[in-house]
């Protein structure tokens, strides 16, 4: 019997990693439910990318329906969807950045706020800017906080400043489309198709 058990114990141990693997082989990372749906954005109080004397906390994203888009010069998904979210701009979409620079350590030769927002400034001007205004996620604890797992990730935020909606990845046409246009519609916005 005590055979039996030394030879059971590694085959269910194996087995239970066999499918927890399998499980996480046929999984879409970008379809993670967010904690934050359905409840009021947490508090912060942080600096305006451009403006060191201009600070925003969450009641400044109360009001309209806003898209909080995290993104960062470095990202190349970002990039590509610039241009899109521009497009939405333009058709009337309130849209926040949520920027946070990942090279911002002294240690290892970071870059300074001027390097940022010049790159900040190039970036937007060559791919156009939806952005009302630029949050600066000095330290990243506000993207934590939100449960940011890369960027760029995109929150829905209705009038009251409750999370409705959050998107990981581009924001595109189609997921345009699929997912914020029926969001926005449940919320009695009108919104371009």
């Amino acid at each position: 019997m005590k055979r039996l058990g030394l030879f059971l114990i590694p085959l269910l141990a194996f087995g239970l990693i066999w499918v927890f693997l399998l499980q996480g082989l046929f999984s879409d990372p970008r379809t993670l439910e967010s904690t934050r749906i359905e409840k009021p954005l947490p508090p912060f109080t942080l600096p305006d990318l451009m403006q060191d004397d201009i600070r925003y906390t969450e009641k400044d994203l109360t009001g309209q329906v806003t898209l909080l888009n995290v993104w960062g010069t470095w990202c190349i998904t970002c990039a590509i969807e610039l241009p899109y979210l521009a497009e939405l701009q333009q058709q009337g979409i309130h849209i926040v950045g949520l920027y946070y620079e990942q090279d911002t350590d002294p240690d290892f030769g970071g870059k300074t706020l001027p390097q940022i927002r010049q790159e900040v400034l190039a970036k937007l001007g060559q791919l156009g800017n939806p952005y009302a205004y630029n949050i600066y996620d000095v330290n990243r604890n506000y993207s934590l906080d939100l449960g940011v797992t890369g960027a760029p990730e995109t929150f829905l935020i209705d009038s009251k400043g409750v999370v409705r909606l959050h998107h990981i990845g581009d924001v595109n046409p189609q997921v345009w489309q699929s997912k914020f246009v029926p969001v926005y519609q449940a919320l009695g916005e009108q919104v371009a198709p």
